[in-house]
């Protein structure tokens, strides 16, 4: 079957950040996980997803971050979960660059058979960051 993909458009909130240093010093280079919850509107309604991310920190304040974001509630209207695998950079002011995609075979319910990809950039101090995501639903 052949789908069409759709560009749209949301914002998200986080509703909470813990991150956990394991290994280096806070302050420098070092490398560090955290746990996220944030709020999705827009393409994607989502009222509480999950996150857990792997970053890395320059001794400068810069870094990189990779990770995975599980999604419940919906994509037009359509029920299910999905996971969104993510990666991006951040400067020494806090500009982060994220790109993302849907895991395949990810989709439950309804969003069974979802596929996509999406990004966005959070300026410091954001209440709420717009992204963009093409995706397709078989």
């Amino acid at each position: 079957m052949t789908s069409t993909t759709t560009p749209s458009a949301g914002t998200f909130t986080f509703k909470d950040w813990q991150e956990t240093v394991v290994a280096g010093d806070e302050g420098g280079a070092r490398l560090a996980r955290a746990t996220v919850v944030n709020a999705l509107s827009g393409a994607i309604e989502a009222t509480a997803t999950t996150c857990l991310y792997a970053i890395s920190y320059a001794a400068d304040g810069t870094g990189s971050f990779s990770g995975f974001q599980r999604c419940e509630g919906a994509v037009d209207g359509r029920a299910g979960t999905f996971t969104l695998r993510e990666w991006g950079t951040f400067g020494e002011r806090g500009r982060v660059n994220c790109s993302f995609e849907v895991v395949a075979g990810s989709g439950t319910g309804e969003l069974t058979g979802l596929r996509g990809t999406g990004d966005y950039v959070a300026e410091p101090g954001q209440s709420a960051i717009s992204y963009s995501f093409d995706r397709s639903l078989d």
